[in-house]
């Protein structure tokens, strides 16, 4: 038996007539799960707090992904386009994040079916019930959910039937520290910092030129920051590549040699010549616990202060690279009753499939709407979002689970449980879950 099992059987459109479901988060996720629920007949709008669609994805869209085209496109959303004149793009070729944006998610939001139920610059600080904190039982299943928003003009309060939360994790990234903690000092330095994807080629090349870089982190984010710092240290004279991780060896990236997706097989292939080669000073077994201003370099620099072993190390840095992974923001969520792994920060019955702690070198299994029930009824986690802190989300995986909940939503359970999907295995082991998701 299963948790959406243990919840009584009221009908599931009963507020769909009149509110809508809220979708937080204009993502790629949060965009196909509207448009399976505009396959539907289901009303729904999509609060989005960045100024554009997919805005967190514009700030590494200098990136390429590792899923060709074929994985990249929800069908709900294909069919869609096509009858709006869309051309899919060869299903083959590899995109960067930015050609996401432009050859599919804009398009995709541009369309009166969807863009017209998008609100851009509003940001969801809180999920509730109408009139009920977390601990009220009587009769909650039957109010609505309240969406505290940030908008331009203030903070209003709006409802809606269903809640899918696909807002990602983008914004909310690991600690540098070892302990999940900011290390002591990261506040004095936090200028020195760079998200986990910077353009070191392109618009940051001049932070990054003729300084020593440390990449922290051992996931797939890490090794495309350090391959693209790689080729800046050949073509701009003094720069330096140093990589720190916290294992003693970044088995998710060099041991990927027989994954299904080849250009995330052949990054861990180039890292690992990199290293071999000199380019790439790689420092493991070091858990960070401090961080001081060093001004011996450039006049502005940081002293990265660790653990390794049972030596205190420093190694210092002009700028450091915070690849470490990201987590869930579920402060939003405090007075939402959610059944999270203790773990990874997964819904409970999906932990299992994706702690790289319990299983690893295997594809996640299809999942849908029976692995998302949480206790709250209506309110599902979908996308990045849903992985909690453990590696490897792709897209297809976002794309079938709102499919399954679209199908949920709209009163055939029986859909909704027949999930079907067919994902590239990752021919990645890994023991850690300090490098969060290796997306797309």
């Amino acid at each position: 038996m299963t948790l959406i099992d243990l919840i009584p059987p009221v009908a599931r459109n009963r507020h769909l007539g009149a509110l809508p479901v809220a979708i937080i988060g204009a993502g790629p996720v949060g965009l196909s799960a509207a448009a399976h629920l505009h396959e539907r007949g289901i009303r729904f709008v999509i609060y989005e707090a960045g100024d554009a669609i997919a805005s967190s994805i514009a700030v590494w869209g200098h990136t390429r992904l590792f899923s060709p085209w074929r994985h990249l496109v929800d069908p709900a959303a294909k069919r869609l386009l096509r009858e709006n004149g869309w051309e899919a793009p060869d299903g083959d070729a590899i995109p960067t994040g930015t050609e996401l944006i432009a050859d599919y998610l804009a398009p995709l939001g541009a369309l009166e079916a969807i863009g017209s139920h998008v609100r851009l610059a509003t940001k969801v600080t809180a999920v509730s019930r109408e009139g009920m904190d977390r601990t009220r039982t009587a009769g909650r299943a039957s109010r609505p959910f309240v969406l505290r928003l940030a908008t331009p003009g203030g903070v209003v309060d709006a409802t809606a039937a269903a809640v899918i939360d696909a807002s990602g994790t983008y914004l909310t990234p690991n600690s540098l520290g070892s302990n999940g903690l900011d290390p002591l000092g990261f506040e004095r330095v936090a200028d020195l910092v760079s998200h986990s994807l910077p353009d070191v080629l392109g618009t940051e090349r001049e932070r990054f030129a003729g300084r020593h870089a440390v990449v922290v982190g051992a996931g797939h984010s890490a090794a495309n920051t350090l391959v693209n710092l790689a080729r800046l240290a050949r073509e701009e004279p003094g720069t330096a590549v140093t990589w720190v991780i916290r294992n003693a060896a970044a088995v998710r990236v060099l041991g990927s040699g027989d994954d299904e997706l080849q250009a995330r097989a052949s990054i861990g292939t180039a890292v690992r010549r990199l290293v071999g080669s000199g380019a790439i000073s790689q420092v493991d077994g070091f858990e960070i616990v401090g961080l001081e201003r060093d001004t011996t370099s450039h006049g502005n620099g940081v002293s990265i202060i660790g653990n390794r072993g049972a030596v205190l190390e420093r190694i210092h840095a002009d700028v450091i690279v915070n690849a470490t992974g990201f987590r869930p923001d579920l402060g939003m969520l405090r007075e939402i009753r959610l059944s999270l792994d203790e773990i990874v920060e997964a819904p409970a019955a999906l932990a299992p499939l994706i702690d790289p702690n319990q299983h690893s070198c295997a594809t996640v299994p299809p999942h849908g709407i029976v692995e998302l029930a949480q206790p709250e009824r209506d309110f599902f986690i979908a996308g990045m979002k849903s992985y909690g802190r453990a590696p490897t989300f792709l897209l297809a995986t976002g794309y079938e689970q709102v499919r399954s909940i679209a199908d949920e939503l709209a009163g055939d359970a029986d859909a909704a449980r027949r999930v079907q999907l067919i994902l590239p295995a990752t021919g990645v082991c890994s023991t850690s879950v300090e490098d969060g998701p290796s997306c797309c």
